[in-house]
């Protein structure tokens, strides 16, 4: 077995040396990272750029929400870096402001729906008239109309995606499933997990899979175990 593509690992560690002793660990089992706001406070982008240049790809997993323009100068600067993936909050203001941002770049822009461990009843006390499923679909529909290029969405929710896209033309829309939990590994903190397998049965284009892995005794093997789960879909 090698590296699938579609596997993205979170390096959601304290500090870079941390990072980089797994990147080390995984070897050739892993060819895309996710670093998240854990090293951003901890110099991730040193760590991304020097993961680019070994040939990894990188999903930054920032989740930008401000006003427009402070959206749209951060994007800009982060166009510039190599990376391949940037999450910003599916606010049509947001993520109209990130595309204008991206430019010509290949920097590729991801909406953030519905955070997978949020249930209905978490919804409704944040004050949403909606449940997770209509949420999602809302800003399905908002982040095509903006131009975005995909969105990040939990497995229960990928084919609901897909399908909208699918129905927008956009075949090429990718839908980035976090909450990726393989059948041997706990579910932690996430309320809408699903298999790798269900997740790319259902339309998932990239899978995100943390602790099953970085968690794991020996996390090469955990990553080939989930890229195998992956193999037949």
């Amino acid at each position: 077995m090698t590296a699938d593509p579609r596997l993205i690992v979170p390096l959601d560690l304290p500090t870079v040396d941390e990072a980089r002793d797994m990147v080390e660990r995984l070897g050739d089992a892993v060819s895309f990272y996710k670093i998240g706001l854990e090293l951003l406070a901890s110099d991730g982008m040193t760590l991304a750029r020097e993961l680019k240049t070994s040939g990894k790809s990188i999903f930054l997993d920032w989740k930008l929400h401000d006003i427009g323009a402070t959206v749209e100068r951060s994007a800009r600067v982060l166009a510039q870096s190599g990376c391949d993936l940037l999450t910003v909050h599916a606010e049509p203001q947001v993520m109209k402001a990130a595309v204008q941002a991206r430019g010509a770049s290949s920097l590729k822009i991801l909406a953030v729906t519905v955070l997978t461990s949020l249930t209905d009843a978490d919804l409704i006390e944040m004050g949403y008239a909606f449940g997770a499923r209509d949420l999602v679909e809302r800003r399905v529909r908002q982040a095509l109309e903006c131009g975005v290029d995909g969105i990040v969405s939990s497995p229960h929710e990928a084919a609901l995606a897909r399908e909208i896209a699918t129905a927008a033309g956009r075949p090429d829309f990718l839908i980035v499933t976090p909450g990726v939990r393989p059948f041997w590994a706990a579910k932690n903190d996430q309320a809408r997990a699903a298999t790798p397998e269900a997740a790319l049965r259902a339309g998932a284009s990239h899978l995100v899979c943390g602790r099953p892995i970085t968690a794991a005794n020996d996390p090469r093997e955990a990553a080939l175990k989930v890229a195998a789960e992956m193999a037949g879909v």
